[in-house]
């Protein structure tokens, strides 16, 4: 069972975490790279704010972005801004997400994302979640997949199993932390999973993240399976 009001209150003390590490930074960091290819500190935080309006627009029940181009444009344009400029419209644009979600509403029904992807408004919270935590690791200035709550930790790795299972390109793949245990990928075609692959959740969530080449977890029955995009 989702509970979208705890996850509402995981996302303030996440977007905190972050607002305050951020805000230790000087506009020289900002235009600095990130770990994403290709995206300065600055295109991290104009994404950031753009997707706490564009949930909102999702919660209201409005097109989450206009199109994808309109949506590269706002970070474009939103990335060479200064420190001061960046750190007050991520508070704003969090504050609206924060006030659409404690909006009365029904967390059950089913809302619609980008490119048609369908998912229950009581979900929309974590995926926030996820996209500040994860984002607050891409930013490179200190935090790191190890410094993720674990209860964050535990349920990406979840979502992520669940996300590329059933996918063609992705052998039957066991993962495990020793502890846990989840499996994605294609349906095993004999009795068990065709490759079990072990780790760290830290190491595991980063490698089915796509933050990390997964060079730290180890793999039996078969190679570390190359994983899609997300």
């Amino acid at each position: 069972m989702i509970d979208h009001a705890h996850d509402l209150a995981s996302v303030r003390d996440a977007t905190e975490r972050l607002l305050t590490a951020v805000g230790k930074l000087d506009n020289a960091s900002v235009t600095q790279p990130s770990r994403l290819p290709g995206w300065s500190r600055g295109h991290v935080l104009a994404h950031l704010a753009r997707n706490a309006d564009a949930l909102v627009n999702v919660l209201e029940g409005r097109p989450m972005y206009v199109s994808g181009e309109a949506r590269d444009t706002d970070i474009e344009r939103d990335a060479p801004r200064p420190l001061d400029v960046q750190l007050a419209d991520l508070r704003e644009s969090s504050a609206r997400f924060q006030e659409a979600g404690d909006a009365p509403a029904d967390w059950s029904r089913t809302v619609e994302l980008r490119n048609g992807v369908t998912d229950s408004a009581s979900r929309v919270p974590f995926r926030r979640w996820v996209e500040v935590e994860l984002h607050h690791v891409d930013l490179g200035i200190g935090y790191e997949l190890e410094d993720l709550p674990a209860e964050f930790t535990e349920r990406e790795i979840d979502f992520l199993a669940d996300r590329f299972a059933g996918h063609p390109d992705v052998p039957a793949t066991r993962v495990t932390d020793g502890t846990r245990a989840w499996s994605t990928g294609r349906e095993p075609g004999g009795q068990g999973p065709e490759v079990t692959v072990t780790g760290p959740p830290a190491d595991l969530l980063g490698w089915l993240a796509g933050r990390r080449d997964g060079s730290a977890l180890t793999s039996a029955g078969g190679p570390l399976p190359a994983l899609p995009p997300l």
